[in-house]
């Protein structure tokens, strides 16, 4: 009895070697670009295009319903290791919550890489997720609350923009790679 429930949970989260490599080029790929393009553009959020459309481009090309999370665990740990970010540890929780919200979506609405319109609010919810995490680093740092509430708002405001911009392009690179046979 106990060896058919491990084995059913085993299938259920039975990764295929190709969907565990393109994850990987997602993971990979959104922490190259971004170390490539080290942009100081002193515009807030203006990461949040490659992230969201790494994470996005990852659960929308794998049939994976962890794909996204999985994609921001590899990113996150990747860049913390290349030394990104004021963070430290905690750009891992950065990725994965975004991820995490990217596949609770997917889980809800079936057909969202195919819509632009969807694509581009759930990439406003993951951007959202900026608010949270600049928050609390704010708050562990000691900032005052009314100031660190107004900086966070802000900034959530600017990933929120540039994270609708990075969800727009999924559906059509999507769309691409499924015509060309490369994902399923």
């Amino acid at each position: 009895m106990m060896k058919q429930v491990a084995e059913r949970l085993s299938d259920r989260f039975r990764l295929p070697l190709k969907d565990a490599l393109f994850l990987g080029f997602c993971a990979v790929f959104a922490v190259l670009v971004r170390l490539v393009l080290r942009l100081h553009l002193h515009i807030s959020g203006h990461a949040m295009i490659i992230k969201v459309f790494f994470l996005m481009l990852g659960r929308g090309s794998t049939p994976c319903r962890y794909g996204a999370s999985f994609t921001g665990l590899l990113a996150g740990t990747a860049a913390m290791f290349l030394g990104f970010a004021k963070a430290g540890p905690l750009i891992i929780f950065k990725y994965l919550i975004a991820g995490m919200v990217i596949d609770v979506a997917a889980l809800f609405l079936p057909m969202l890489f195919s819509s632009y319109i969807l694509c581009a609010l759930v990439a406003a919810a993951a951007a959202s997720t900026k608010f949270f995490t600049a928050y609390g680093i704010n708050a562990i740092a000691g900032m005052d609350k009314v100031v660190n509430m107004q900086r966070s708002l802000l900034e959530a405001a600017g990933a929120i923009v540039f994270g609708m911009l990075g969800g727009l392009m999924v559906p059509m690179v999507v769309r691409r790679l499924r015509a060309y046979g490369v994902v399923r």
